[in-house]
């Protein structure tokens, strides 16, 4: 250690001090974890960039597109849980990844964004490629600071300037999330380290400069006890609702069974598998007035995320409506909660708070041990929704449609899998017909700001940080919105499978007010939206081998563009419909 280092003003010159600035901050991040960078081609962040490459450690991608790079950083985040370092030159290029900063800020992921800028002096004075870069992502990040240009005087602070930044972006308060370097360089931009001492010493030990430690995160014993003592034994009518960042699913389904209560299991959470308990069809079941008036909940805990679907949702505000006590937990104290009807906040690890419940429900020895008559109920139409959903979904088909291609996605990727699912109609689909599987699938998806941008592009990031299959299902305008994802460099071969779901525009809006409200041309100028261009031609021009299908029960190399072909956006409607018909009808029977 050694906080003391002073380098002489103007040895060397300002390209030889900044290359000595930048190598110090890199090496600080790799001491926190850091090993992928995506890097945008530009001038301004020459400095950065070559200190990024110089490093083994790092996994240095370079995307023409900044507004992908960011999604592509946001994917590296998404999948790990550790930052990647997004640069880009100062200018316009920053602007460009604004979209991705908000939606690591809404969804909660890590994302160290560097933009270089130009000196103050050459700022507000009309030189090229000079923008206000100062807070341009406002409050979306966890952090922002601009250190200035590099300065031989305050070199005993490079190592606290990085380790901050790359912490705030795991450890903030608000929970993880983006921050914003911006640095400026003034030319010559590149020299030699070397010639004004190299970098500047870190932790002997080879340690971050900083280690950040949490506070616990844990629920008060009497607030555990008093909720035990009501819940336990069986009698309370209760439900899990679990979704991404809901914890270890053995400790969900282990807090299931000793309350006797049902895990409403989105895809994210991981809870997708064939275990007791475990209720997959939650979408279609509530759509029963029936079965929804016949099992309101006294009590809901929502551990992680919760569901895209409107009608869980729903159901879950109009229990708590009618007297439900509902409770959410989240670390970090996130207020989500757009229907404003949850009673009681935890601010704590979803997964420690399952544990401790379970632990304390065993303790008390009113714990279940076998399903209680509440949750038969539930597993019962759950697996009458199963029968039915695999009735209708699991047999030969001349045509595939949506429902039927994100569940064969869902049941047919092997284990260990990844699978990257679009915003609109794609994750919907995954959450009401991809049933359950047996084989861990991680499921992941951009569901903070819920926009349709960027997908194809997180999902790259994703597919560098594993060895094992990444797919991603989109739809062919989210797919169009992200061409630019497609660029390959000479050598480049990704790993990412990309299925895209064609059914000629906007799937989701035909399911929306405006589909009825407006005559036909007006919809599908206004809303539907499709588009001339042929989404197999725009892979093969970014050289992408690409497949064409109207049926697909099979795989496809990494690395290609599968498209299929659905049928029309009104018979997709029409097919959601009937499988939603078609569990009501299985329940109405199976009461009979």
């Amino acid at each position: 250690m050694n906080d003391s280092v002073v380098i002489p003003v103007g040895a060397g010159g300002d390209g030889d001090l900044q290359a000595a600035y930048t190598a110090t901050l890199v090496d600080e991040w790799i001491r926190g974890g850091l090993r992928h960078a995506v890097v945008c081609p530009g001038s301004r962040s020459a400095p950065m960039a070559r200190a990024l490459a110089d490093r083994n450690e790092v996994v240095v991608h370079v995307r023409l597109d900044e507004r992908s790079a960011g999604f592509s950083a946001l994917g590296v985040g998404l999948a790990t849980g550790v930052p990647a370092v997004i640069l880009t030159t100062s200018g316009t290029a920053a602007a460009e990844v604004h979209a991705a900063v908000v939606e690591a800020d809404l969804a909660g992921v890590p994302l160290l964004v560097v933009t270089a800028d130009r000196p103050p002096e050459l700022r507000g004075v009309g030189a090229p490629q000079t923008i206000d870069q100062h807070s341009i992502y406002g409050s979306s990040t966890r952090w922002f600071c601009d250190p200035g240009v590099p300065d031989g005087q305050n070199a005993s602070t490079w190592r606290s300037l990085a380790a901050r930044a790359f912490a705030e972006t795991t450890s903030a308060p608000g929970g993880p999330g983006p921050v914003h370097l911006n640095l400026p360089f003034r030319e010559p931009l590149l020299g030699d380290p070397s010639r004004v001492g190299g970098i500047t010493d870190g932790r002997a030990d080879q340690a971050p400069w900083y280690q950040v430690v949490a506070p616990p995160s844990d629920v008060p014993e009497e607030v555990l006890a008093r909720w035990t003592q009501a819940w336990g034994g069986g009698s309370t009518r209760g439900l899990l609702l679990a979704g991404d960042g809901c914890g270890n699913p053995e400790d969900v389904l282990a807090l299931g069974s000793a309350l006797g209560w049902p895990v409403l299991a989105d895809p994210r959470s991981g809870l997708r598998s064939d275990a007791p308990g475990v209720v997959s069809c939650a979408d279609s079941l509530l759509r029963s007035a029936g079965f929804a008036a016949g099992h309101r909940p006294d009590v809901i805990v929502r551990l992680g995320a919760p569901w895209a679907s409107k009608v869980v949702m729903g159901f879950v505000t109009s229990a708590i409506g009618h007297g439900a006590f509902g409770v959410v937990a989240d670390p970090h104290g996130r207020w989500g909660d757009p229907q404003r009807s949850n009673e009681t906040w935890v601010r704590a690890d979803p997964g420690v708070l399952a544990r401790r419940l379970s632990a304390m429900v065993a303790g008390t020895g009113e714990a279940t041990g076998s399903p209680s008559r509440w949750e038969e109920s539930w597993l019962e139409a759950e697996t009458l929704a199963r029968v039915a959903l695999a009735r209708e979904l699991d047999g030969p088909a001349s045509l595939i449609d949506e429902p039927t291609l994100a569940r064969r996605l869902f049941q047919g990727l092997p284990a260990g899998a990844t699978l990257v699912v679009s915003s609109s109609m794609p994750i919907r689909d995954v959450e009401s017909f991809s049933g359950v599987r047996r084989g861990a699938l991680r499921v992941l998806a951009n569901r903070g700001a819920n926009g349709i941008d960027g997908v194809v592009s997180t999902a790259l990031g994703v597919s560098w940080t594993t060895e094992a299959e990444t797919v991603v299902l989109v739809g062919d305008l989210a797919f169009l919105h992200d061409t630019t994802a497609l660029l390959r460099s000479p050598g480049d071969d990704p790993r990412l499978t990309v299925v895209v779901a064609d059914n000629g525009g906007g799937g989701i809006f035909s399911f929306l007010p405006p589909a009825e409200a407006l005559e036909s041309t007006s919809f599908e100028h206004l809303f539907g939206t499709p588009q001339a261009v042929d989404v197999s031609e725009v892979g093969r021009a970014f050289g992408w081998s690409t497949s064409e299908v109207v049926d697909w029960d099979g795989e496809i190399p990494p690395g290609s563009i599968l498209r299929v072909r659905l049928p029309d956006r009104r018979r997709n409607v029409e097919r959601h419909q009937e499988l939603h018909g078609a569990v009501i009808e299985a329940l109405a029977e199976g009461s009979g």
